[in-house]
């Protein structure tokens, strides 16, 4: 063969190699060389492991919501990072990483006090473009969640699920839960000691945020709040002064366990399910732990009503958990698929079957499965604490406001300061922090 006809021949075996090449490839439209997009190779999408970062889950909610994410998104691998159930340690943790433009973390849970700051900041990517290219629907949604995730007109994350603080009680003691904080504290002392239990009642008193929350509760319920709907401080009132004299009174009746100012959810939680007290304040979860056949004394043996009222009425803490997707994450599509999926209809039921969990999409209340697995849904108490729910401060600044009230509610329940004192500090702490 003689060198023209050689190098005719060459040219001919690699237009033949490409246009085959082009051909195996044309389904592909995802660029090879990016790490954020799913990729094909032999007709296979390329695996992908993205890492979901959220508080200890108690239930097999989260595990089951991620198998069957994984099952629908084969080319997907979840894998979860357990930050602290304290929000606040689990905050800084997220602030530390994405300060440092860590790509660890794709997608996080947020306390719904959070999104505002992590946008403001660039933590978090606007899930506006995901949201218009899936046509998702967010008339469904808890609107009071959806806009506390929604910041300089875009939305920076979605609602997972909804929150209110909620009385709970052990049905073969209390035929009629307590109408006022008097009738609890009176009723924790008369039932406590019977039935296997030790405690009266437990609540979240340590210096963390889920004391902010059951403060808030208190102040709510005689009308006093830590600052007002035109952001001033308004927490050294008469009004306020009652609420924070209620709480003391509630911890030094003699009912909550000794080490209750160390007591988070998961302390409460125990606590009740173990059968060890009669009333305990907590979110709306603890109804599937507390009818888990595997790991509750007390099933079938549990009650729900909304919290007890002061002067005002009664107040419940608006909480809630939000999902974000993580700025620096290398595969955001991955993370927004994930959730897409966590915080739509099919996954949001999954939590409220098996984690008891309120969701934030509205239809599911209607929804016969997760209302058999949630018959409290149906309750008065729950609609009522809803209704009745009180927000945590809004502040630019939430969390050195949080720490300040963590703070002085401590030395407070600790008999370090007066009640009135309290106020007075957090008064003046909060008025030049929000100078």
């Amino acid at each position: 063969m003689n060198l023209k006809r050689f190098n005719v021949l060459v040219v001919i075996v690699l237009a033949f190699g490409l246009i085959l090449s082009a051909c195996s490839s044309s389904k592909d439209h995802s660029s090879a060389s990016s790490s954020k997009e799913s990729s094909k190779s032999s007709g296979k999408e390329k695996q992908v492991t993205i890492v979901y970062a959220r508080g200890k889950d108690t239930t097999d909610a989260t595990t089951k919501m991620i198998a069957a994410f994984e099952k629908e998104h084969p080319n997907i691998h979840v894998e979860i990072q357990e930050e602290p159930n304290d929000t606040g340690k689990q905050h800084d943790a997220y602030v530390t990483a994405f300060n440092a433009k860590s790509s660890a973390i794709d997608v996080i849970n947020m306390d719904v006090v959070w999104p505002a700051e992590f946008a403001q900041a660039g933590y978090t990517l606007p899930l506006d473009r995901f949201i218009q290219q899936d046509n998702v629907d967010l008339s469904d949604y808890n609107k009071g969640a959806l806009s506390a995730a929604q910041f300089n007109g875009k939305q920076w994350a979605l609602p997972l699920f909804v929150d209110a603080g909620v009385l709970f009680y052990r049905t073969d003691l209390v035929k009629s839960p307590p109408k006022t904080w008097d009738e609890l504290i009176k009723d924790a002392k008369e039932f406590q000691g019977k039935n296997g239990t030790k405690y009266g009642f437990a609540l979240q008193a340590k210096q963390y945020e889920g004391l902010v929350c059951n403060a808030v509760e208190y102040l709510g319920s005689y009308g006093g709040q830590f600052i007002d709907k035109d952001g001033n401080v308004a927490v050294n009132t008469p009004q306020t002064i009652k609420g924070l004299k209620e709480l003391k009174k509630v911890i030094d009746s003699g009912i909550t366990p000794n080490n209750v100012t160390n007591f988070e959810e998961t302390d409460t939680d125990n606590a009740f399910i173990e059968g060890q007290t009669v009333f305990a304040r907590n979110w709306p979860y603890m109804w599937a732990d507390a009818n888990d056949k595997d790991k509750s004394k007390i099933v079938g043996k549990v009650g729900v009503a909304v919290l007890p009222a002061g002067d005002n009425g009664s107040a419940s803490s608006l909480g809630g958990w939000q999902m974000g997707i993580n700025k620096y994450s290398k595969h955001p599509k991955e993370a927004w698929e994930f959730l897409k999926f966590m915080t739509g209809k099919e996954g949001e039921k999954i939590l409220a079957i098996n984690g008891g969990s309120a969701p934030a999409i509205m239809s599911l209340y209607k929804d016969p499965d997760v209302l058999k697995a949630n018959p409290f849904f149906k309750q008065k108490g729950f609609t009522d604490a809803v209704a009745n729910a009180v927000s945590r401060p809004v502040a630019p600044n939430y969390q050195e406001i949080s720490s300040i009230i963590q703070i002085e509610l401590s030395k407070m329940l600790a008999g370090k300061e007066t009640p009135e004192k309290a106020a007075a500090n957090m008064d003046q702490k909060m008025k030049a922090a929000m100078k």
